[in-house]
């Protein structure tokens, strides 16, 4: 493997109905305008970087930020529908206190088993490892030079998880903020981790 840099990126705040804490995985949302302007930072940052192609998850709030970073680059984005953030099931788009209220005992269950409980109708964040971890792996085997990758806070976390060897278990001791960049170089098979969840 040549000597390469991988932007790791999380896309920009988004559009909700409302201000409560909820379950966003699949469901489709929009940036939001702080979002926009996350990722107006984001290309002016990038407007001189070396990226030799861009890839992001098909949601709209990733391919919006992906779109905003390129505004400038003559680089094609290609956007993969197993860089998705995790399917949270039947769980998806209800608020945490609704989860909790009507299915406290899974609700307990995913919290002490967090990297293998599976929400009905979705899957665990380890299943949700095997396909962005996957997705990874042929991006790199297909692709030259550096790349920037929009992901989202699960994908990314299980994404660093991947790379620095860390169980998954331990996702959520990773931080991921909206419109954060992470900075990885690969050597090799080695991957060195030099900057994480900077705004």
């Amino acid at each position: 493997m040549e000597n390469r840099t991988i932007y790791l990126i999380r896309h920009g705040s988004i559009q909700t109905a409302d201000d409560q804490h909820r379950y966003i995985g699949q469901v489709d949302l929009p940036l939001n305008e702080v979002g926009v302007g996350q990722a107006q930072v984001l290309q002016q940052r990038f407007e001189h970087a070396s990226i030799h192609s861009i890839y992001c998850s098909d949601l709209f709030r990733s391919q919006q930020t992906a779109e905003i970073i390129a505004t400038h680059k003559k680089v094609v984005i290609t956007a993969r529908k197993d860089l998705r953030e995790i399917n949270l099931g039947e769980w998806e788009n209800r608020t945490f206190a609704e989860i909790m209220q009507r299915f406290p005992q899974q609700f307990k269950a995913r919290g002490k088993d967090i990297g293998y409980y599976c929400i009905p109708g979705g899957e665990s964040f380890a299943q949700c490892s095997q396909r962005v971890v996957a997705a990874f792996h042929d991006i790199m085997n297909n692709s030259h030079g550096n790349i920037l990758i929009v992901g989202h806070a699960g994908v990314n976390r299980l994404l660093l998880c991947h790379m620095l060897g860390i169980p998954i278990g331990n996702l959520f001791r990773i931080s991921q903020d909206f419109g954060c960049l992470n900075i990885i170089h690969c050597n090799h098979t080695h991957y060195r981790l030099q900057l994480m969840n900077f705004k």
